[in-house]
């Protein structure tokens, strides 16, 4: 099947961004660099037993449409849209802690560099690194992205200016940017397009000698028949959009639709308690519990 991919630009962020002290690591760049910005796969991981707290969510999924007692796929839509949403808002309150310094209800240019870089003195940007270009590169890719962010130009970005610069695949006026950066990324030979060997090479790193995976034989397939609408054996800018941002695509809808196929063992067309709970380490991998997360908050936090 079509292997799915994580968000890393919603859920990488979080766990790659160098918020504390230091500078970030060259390997992952600032935002991570997962590529199709959709509803993550179910969670294979283990997970603790939490009958209780899950139940409470079932009844707040009810409770949030027509309190029925039992869960429709429209209720179970909305609550995804609402736990993807709160993750974002979550993410922008703690990057806004840290990034503005002065406290002044703004997150200017200089701030967030600052915090991100370390402070330097005009022309001695990262003197003091091995590796200095690539965080020279680093810099100006995500200046470059604070500057489309920023949509009145005045270098200092509102909470709605900085979500977009945090989660540019929320926003339609990032998406070109977005494609420009996986663009980059990808294209290896820098020809303006990208390859099948580049697309592979962004997945999987072949050992010698070793024969290729069959889920790489499948990617390429994917490339060829999905990836490569105009079957010219490379994808431009807008094959490469078309892929990482799928077009009016409701990922919320296609997350329920899933969890209610699956779930739903007399095909009545919803979800009763007994059902969910039934398969609730499911839901709990899925992006319907903001991946186990729900599990953990207090009840006034959902």
């Amino acid at each position: 099947g079509q292997m799915m991919w994580l968000p890393s630009l919603l859920l990488l962020l979080l766990l790659l961004r160098p918020w504390a002290q230091g500078k970030p690591s060259p390997d992952v760049g600032p935002h991570g660099q997962g590529r199709v910005h959709q509803a993550a796969p179910l969670s294979e991981a283990p997970h603790d037993d939490a009958h209780g707290n899950f139940q409470r969510i079932v009844d707040r999924m009810d409770r949030a449409g027509d309190g029925d007692g039992w869960v429709s796929l429209a209720e179970l839509r909305a609550w995804i849209a609402h736990t993807q949403q709160r993750h974002i808002r979550d993410s922008v309150s703690a990057a806004w802690d840290t990034y503005d310094t002065d406290r002044d209800g703004r997150v200017g240019w200089e701030e967030l560099r600052n915090a991100t870089y370390g402070h330097y003195a005009p022309g001695e940007e990262f003197h003091d690194v091995e590796d200095a270009e690539t965080y020279k590169k680093m810099l100006a890719r995500d200046e470059r992205r604070f500057r489309v962010a920023d949509q009145d130009g005045d270098s200092m970005a509102t909470r709605e200016e900085l979500t977009a610069f945090l989660h540019p695949e929320e926003f339609p006026h990032m998406r070109d940017i977005v494609i420009a950066e996986t663009l980059e990324d990808l294209d290896r030979n820098k020809d303006g397009y990208v390859q099948v060997e580049e697309y592979i090479a962004d997945l999987y790193s072949e050992e010698p000698g070793e024969e290729e995976p069959a889920w790489v034989q499948t990617e390429r397939q994917q490339f060829r028949d999905f990836r490569d609408l105009n079957k010219d054996g490379r994808l431009d800018g807008s094959e490469v959009g078309h892929w990482v941002l799928p077009p009016s695509q409701d990922q919320p809808l296609v997350e329920a639709n899933h969890l209610l196929h699956e779930s739903d063992t007399d095909k009545d067309g919803r979800l009763s308690k007994a059902e969910i709970l039934s398969n609730w380490n499911m839901f709990v991998g899925s992006q319907a519990t903001n991946y186990g997360e729900d599990l953990t908050r207090h009840h006034d936090e959902l």
